[in-house]
Parts: structure tokens; sequence; C-alpha cells
């Protein structure tokens, strides 16, 4: 930034990064509420959650760990961010995020200490209480929305959709193929004792079979899925096929089963790929609007694509805690600046996209390393600093050798 910003310090720069002692949160929840103005309060408004993951070598950058990573498909080595993002329609900018620590960071506290992780934040905290975090801070804050989505990796949590529940919101949130639903009331009682002298039974009992959800689907018949279009794509119309049934969900704790939606979709060129979500929504929405808010998510991951591509989201050389939510609410700004300009410009531009923007910016703005001197100047520091850092590790060899 410095060698293409003019009159940029990369010392000012850094310090703002890592030391300065500005509120990660304060700032956020500026963006969440301009991002309200711009795409709250509609029946087609919704709260997305969705992680990503960050690949990282060695040990010490806040929260790293060998764990799930996304981006690569496998477990490696990285930092996980659990992110909620405000959408409607194709439009949608991150506005909240927490870094997820791992239970070998929460369990260390010299190494959360090293790290800078303040000691409120040590604790460890499931991604899906994570997430429930976000929901409950983003309507206390105002933000406007209709529902919360999510995908599989929250959806296998009961908790999760239960707690989204018990304070009134309205999720659609997928789940995974070995999800357990009961196609009619299991009615949990706690059965009586078979022996007089036996002891008296405390677990409660379904009265009903449960079965999984990807199991009731093989057993459907061809003629139950119906065929609906849920939006234009560049690819022309996104059909997709749904079966639609209201089934019991049960914890094996709880008193009394809860009754959602249960939407299985898939497309006509992938009949084989089936993906399963529930939803608490009123009982007379239809399938094809629920098919619709599943579909919603797929924004998300271009949100992600948006801030990893144009606006540095995965580039980022910061250790410390402060210095990881200072990058990514610099990150969810810019975000917030380009989702604003194409609104602004969806008329007359309406294919406008971010990658457009950062090309008109990086074009039209004035360049530092465009004159000569410039350029050299800018060489012979960058040498400058490998020379230090190689006479470093030759130093710290010596010393090694010689202790």
């Amino acid at each position: 930034m410095e060698e293409h910003v003019v009159n940029a310090d990369d010392q000012a720069l850094q310090y703002m990064l890592t030391e300065a002692q500005w509120e990660t949160q304060e700032v956020m929840d500026h963006v969440a509420l301009d991002a309200d103005r711009l795409l709250g309060g509609s029946e087609a408004s919704c709260l997305l959650i969705d992680e990503s993951s960050f690949v990282k070598k060695g040990n010490h950058s806040a929260g790293v760990a060998r764990q799930w990573c996304g981006r690569l498909g496998k477990v490696d080595n990285c930092q996980v961010g659990v992110f909620a993002a405000l959408g409607r329609g194709h439009r949608n900018t991150l506005i909240d995020f927490r870094l997820y620590l791992p239970d070998v960071w929460s369990n260390d506290k010299r190494r959360c200490k090293k790290a800078g992780i303040p000691a409120a934040s040590r604790r460890f905290k499931t991604k899906s209480e994570q997430a429930l975090e976000m929901v409950k801070h983003q309507r206390e804050l105002g933000v406007r929305f209709a529902w919360v989505g999510a995908d599989g990796g929250y959806g296998k949590e009961p908790a999760f959709l239960r707690g989204l529940e018990e304070i009134n919101e309205t999720f659609v949130v997928d789940v995974h193929k070995d999800q357990l639903i009961y196609l009619e009331d299991p009615d949990p009682i706690i059965p009586p004792k078979k022996n007089p002298k036996g002891r008296r039974r405390t677990k409660l009992h379904a009265q009903t079979e449960a079965i999984r959800v990807d199991q009731w689907a093989a057993q459907q018949p061809e003629a139950d899925w119906q065929r609906y279009t849920l939006r234009d794509s560049t690819k022309g119309e996104l059909r997709v096929q749904i079966l639609h049934r209201r089934v019991w969900l049960w914890d094996k704790k709880e008193a009394k089963a809860r009754l959602w939606h249960l939407i299985v979709r898939r497309e006509p060129n992938s009949v084989e790929t089936l993906k399963y979500t529930l939803s608490n929504a009123s009982e007379e929405i239809s399938a094809h609007q629920l098919a619709k808010m599943q579909g919603q998510r797929f924004w998300v991951e271009r949100a992600f694509q948006d801030g990893k591509s144009e606006a540095g989201m995965a580039e980022y050389q910061a250790r410390k805690w402060n210095s990881w939510h200072h990058h990514m609410a610099l990150v969810s700004m810019a975000m917030l600046f380009m989702a604003e300009e194409r609104e602004r410009h969806k008329e007359e531009i309406p294919l406008l996209s971010c990658n457009d923007i950062e090309t008109l910016l990086r074009t039209y703005l004035p360049r530092r390393d465009i004159e000569h001197d410039e350029v050299l100047r800018q060489m012979k520091k960058r040498h400058r600093r490998r020379q230090a850092s190689i006479d470093s590790a030759f130093n710290k060899q010596a010393r090694l050798s010689t202790g």
C-alpha cells in the first residue's frame, strides 16, 4: 500500500493495524447500520452466516491451528473466521465477524497473552455459539432482516436452530444427510416401569420412529418432486426440483418436538446431489418461497470471493488478535463501499462488479510508483528489509550454536 498510495507511510499503516486502540466492534456497528440502510428492511432481507478460512504457516497467529480449511477442502494449518453478511437478492455485504479460537488456544493462557487476545475473549466458544451471538447483536443494533440463513455446519448443531427459534428468529438452514426427522409427532414420554421393584425411569422416549433425511428422500416417488425456477443467472434460469414436507424434530431432551419444514433440493443436471434444509417459517409459506430463501445462501460465497479477490481479505501479515480484527473491519468497509457503488449505479451500469470498481480505482487514482526515482527508492528499501531479515536469521543461528 505504501508503494502505491501517494504520501502513505508503511509504519503508520502498520501501527494503525496492530497497535492503535480503535474498537473493531464500534466500526463494524457503523458498517452494519449503513448496510441496513442499503439492504435491510424488506421481506427479502436476510442475515447469512458462514465461515471463511485463511491458510497460515507457523503457530503464532491468533487462533491458528490444524483445523478444517474450507478453502482447501481438507484439514490444514489455518485461521477460521465466522462471518455475518446482510443480503437482499444478489446484493450483500459483510457486517460482523468473530475469529474462531480452538480449544488448543483457549486452554493456553500464555499463548493467548502473547497473541494479544483479551482475557474476555479467551473462553472457548463453538462456531454456532459465535453465530448466535452475532444474530442477537445485529438484532439489538437494529439491523432489519426477515430471516437467518446458514449451511450444514451450523444446521447440524441442534442448539443453534433452537436458539434462533427461542429468540423468535425465522431461519432457513441446511442440514447434513444424516439428520434425523420424525414423520409423525414423537410425543416423547417417560415410559412406566416394567417391574414394580425396578428403578424409576427418567429418560424421555419417542413414540414414533425417526428416519434420516436422505433415506426419506430416497423413498419418495419421482412424481413428488416439484419443479421451480428460482432466479435468472448468467447461464440462464436457475431451475431446481424440490421435495417439501412438514416434519418433527426432537433432540431427545425437550418435552415436546418441534414442527418445522423440510426442503430437499436437487438440480435437473445433477439429480444425485441433494441439499437438505430445515426452516421454522410459518406453516403457510410455499415450497417455492422456501427454495428461493435456501438459494440465497449462494451470495455469501460471492461476498467472500469478492472480499478475497478485490479487497485483500486474505492478504495480511498480522499475527495478533487486534490486527486480525482491524484488518477485517477495513475489508468490510471497502466491501460496503463497493456495495453502495453497485447499488448507486445499478440502473445505468447493471453489470458493475467489484472487480470493475477495483480496476477503475487502480486506473484513475493517483499512484506513487510511477516516477523513476520513486521506483528505485522503493526497490532499495525492499532490499534493505530483505538484508535485515537475512542478517537476523544468521544472528539467531549463531546464538543458538554458541548457546
